[in-house]
C-alpha cells in the first residue's frame, strides 16, 4: 500500500513537473525509419531524426568507422529461445542489451535475473508497449517506472539507462520527457522483419539477412521470439569476428559519447 502510494505521488510530482514544459515540445509522431545500405555501407535516417536525437542524447548507430557491433534484442514476451540465446552469448563472450516489456518481467523473470547476472544491460521497452507519443505525460512515466521499479526487485539492480521506444514510434514530446527520466532512447541501424514467428523461413535465411545488414557501428535489433535467430546467431558471431567485427556493450558506446563531449582539445 505505501509503495502504490509513493508511485502514485512521484507520478503526480512528475506530471505537475514536467507537464509545463511538455506544452512546448513538438507533438508529430514518427516511426523510426533508415536508409539501407550495401556492401557494409553504413546507414543513414532523416536529417530530422538525427537532430532530435542529437538533442535527446539518443542513437541508432556508433563509430562508423570502427568496425563494433552492438546487440540488442527486443523482448515482448518469451518464446522458449531466450535461454538458448543466453547460452550463446556466454560461450561466445558477447555483450547484449536486452529491453524488456512488463510481460516479459512477469513472465519470464528467472531469464531476466539471469540476464543481470551473466552481465547483460535489460533495457526499458515500457509495461504494456503502447506507442509512447500517443499516450499522455503520466502515462509515460507509469509505462517506465513500472518496468524499472519491478526489474529492481527482481534483480536488485537500480539502474536502468536504455529506454526502446515501442513500435519504434516516437516525438519530440516523448523523447524529452524519457530523457528527463534519466533514460537514452536507443533505436537501431540493422534490423529485418523476423518477430512473426508463424513465418520462420530457417537458420539460413536468418544468417544471410542479418550478414547483408552488417556495417561499421551497427546497432543491431534482433527479436528474441525468433527461432531462426537463435539457430543463426552462433554462425553469425563466429562469422562476424572472423571478418574483424568486434562486440561492444552499449555502456562501452556511451562512454564514448561522453569522452568525445568533454571540452578537451
Amino acid at each position: 500500500m505505501e509503495k502504490r502510494l509513493f508511485v502514485i505521488v512521484l507520478s503526480f510530482l512528475f506530471i505537475c513537473v514536467l507537464t509545463p514544459y511538455a506544452f512546448a515540445y513538438e507533438e508529430t509522431i514518427y516511426n523510426w525509419s533508415y536508409k539501407p545500405e550495401k556492401d557494409q555501407k553504413p546507414v543513414t535516417t532523416e536529417t530530422h531524426y538525427i537532430e532530435l536525437l542529437e538533442q535527446t542524447g539518443g542513437f541508432f548507430i556508433g563509430d562508423t568507422s570502427q568496425k563494433e557491433l552492438y546487440l540488442t534484442f527486443d523482448n515482448g514476451y518469451e518464446n522458449g529461445y531466450t535461454e538458448v540465446i543466453l547460452d550463446v552469448l556466454k560461450e561466445k563472450q558477447v555483450p547484449a542489451a536486452f529491453f524488456v516489456t512488463g510481460h516479459y518481467l512477469e513472465d519470464a523473470s528467472d531469464l531476466v535475473i539471469r540476464m543481470a547476472e551473466e552481465g547483460h544491460i535489460v533495457g526499458n521497452h515500457s509495461w504494456y508497449h503502447p506507442s509512447l507519443p500517443k499516450v499522455g505525460d503520466g502515462r509515460l512515466f507509469n509505462e517506465l517506472n513500472n518496468v524499472k521499479e519491478r526489474f529492481t526487485e527482481l534483480t536488485g539492480v537500480k539502474e536502468m539507462h536504455y529506454l526502446r521506444p515501442p513500435r519504434g514510434e516516437f516525438s519530440e514530446r516523448s523523447l524529452k520527457l524519457s530523457q528527463k527520466l534519466g533514460y537514452t532512447n536507443v533505436f537501431w541501424s540493422m534490423a529485418y522483419k523476423d518477430w512473426e514467428v508463424d513465418k520462420q523461413k530457417g537458420e539460413d535465411y536468418a544468417y544471410d539477412q542479418i550478414m547483408k545488414r552488417i556495417h561499421p557501428g551497427a546497432i543491431m535489433l534482433i527479436h528474441s521470439v525468433s527461432s531462426d535467430n537463435a539457430k543463426a546467431l552462433p554462425r553469425v558471431i563466429d562469422d562476424l569476428r572472423e571478418q574483424g567485427y568486434v562486440f561492444k556493450s552499449l555502456d562501452d558506446l556511451m562512454l564514448q559519447k561522453q569522452l568525445e563531449a568533454l571540452p578537451f582539445p
